[in-house]
């Protein structure tokens, strides 16, 4: 069984910052992509960015410039440092990992619980 979990949302003014930490753990070989995404209320679950184990990233056009992620590889941990937040980017943001539990194994979706970010105007 694997588990990823999800930390540092919260509360913050237009312009700050936050980090968001997710960890993964449980019978992984390999975490091939770890990512975050995001879903607004009325909304549907949008990419922000996203990494692969050698570390190329990806991110949505909204926030690049101003996220930036990044992962630890020997503790499965995925990182997002938002940067010049806007009240636009409130949002329940998910972590999500692809992976595998043996070098034959297929691989895996797996979702956090999800962590709340609020940013006011």
């Amino acid at each position: 069984q694997v588990q990823l979990v999800e930390s540092g949302g919260g509360l913050v003014q237009a312009g700050g910052s936050l980090r968001l930490s997710c960890a993964a753990s449980g019978s992984i070989f390999s975490i091939n992509v770890m990512g975050w995404y995001r879903q607004a209320p009325g909304k549907q679950r949008e990419l922000v960015a996203r990494i692969t184990k050698p570390g190329t990233t990806n991110y949505a056009d909204s926030v690049k410039g101003r996220f930036v992620i990044s992962r630890d590889n020997t503790k499965n941990t995925v990182f997002l440092q938002m940067n010049s937040l806007k009240p636009e980017d409130t949002a329940v943001y998910y972590c999500n990992a692809l992976l595998t539990y043996s070098a034959r194994d297929v691989e895996r979706s797996y979702w956090g619980q999800g962590t709340q970010v609020t940013v006011s105007s």
